[in-house]
Order: C-alpha cells, then structure tokens, then sequence
C-alpha cells in the first residue's frame, strides 16, 4: 500500500509559478512509478508528468518546457515535486499525485492505482 498527501496548491497569476509536492509513504523498498494527473472542470483527467523508478522524467503535452517533475528518497518512501513555471489559465485544476508499483520498464499510464486526493491550482488571467 501506498499512501499519497499532495500539497502547495493555491491561486497565482498568468505567467507566475507553483510547486507542489506529494509525500509518497508506504513500503520504501518496492520500486514504483510516481506521476502528477489533472483534471480541470468538465474535463476528463490527464497525465501531466511522471518519473520512474530510475528517475526518468516523462512529460505530457504543455507541461514540456515549463514544469519540472522531481523525487527524493524519505524516510517514509518518496517526495514527489512538480515545479510549475508560465502558469496559464488553462492550467486551472485539480492536480493529484498517483503511484503504481512496477517491476519492468516503463510506467504505463494506466496502470497507476494509488491516488492522493489532490490539490486545487487555480490560475487567473
């Protein structure tokens, strides 16, 4: 079991920046994938960014280039960051972290079975 707590969400204006972070704790020792999904209003969820077991980082559509996704060994497992610069209105939703436990290559994108409850950014014009 992995238990996921997403925090720094909060409002900012066009062009400004945000970072978030999700404390990932359960059993440190399995490898797993960590990813950041949004979902704004009337708006099925999607992928934003992910980073692997060995750190490597994948990006999705207009997070490349401006967010940064990032993670750090704890002592209770994993902090995951997503830094998030030139903030568009577009931006606005609920962002969550969400984990998935993965033995091979790769993280496929639907297999991530493990959900924080999220974190609101909201973005004015």
């Amino acid at each position: 079991q992995i238990q996921l707590v997403e925090s720094g969400g909060g409002s900012v204006e066009t062009g400004g920046s945000l970072t978030l972070t999700c404390d990932a704790s359960g059993n440190k020792y399995l490898p797993f994938c960590l990813a950041w999904f949004r979902q704004a209003p009337g708006k099925e969820r999607e992928a934003v960014a992910q980073i692997d077991t060995g750190g490597s980082q994948t990006y999705f559509d207009s997070a490349e280039g401006r967010f940064t996704v990032s993670k750090e060994n704890t002592d209770r497992g994993r902090l995951l960051t997503l830094h998030m610069t030139q903030l568009r209105p577009e931006d606005t939703a609920i962002y969550s972290c969400a984990a998935q436990i993965n033995y091979g290559a790769g993280c496929p994108v639907n297999r991530y079975v493990y959900w924080g409850r999220g974190t609101q950014v909201t973005v004015s014009s």
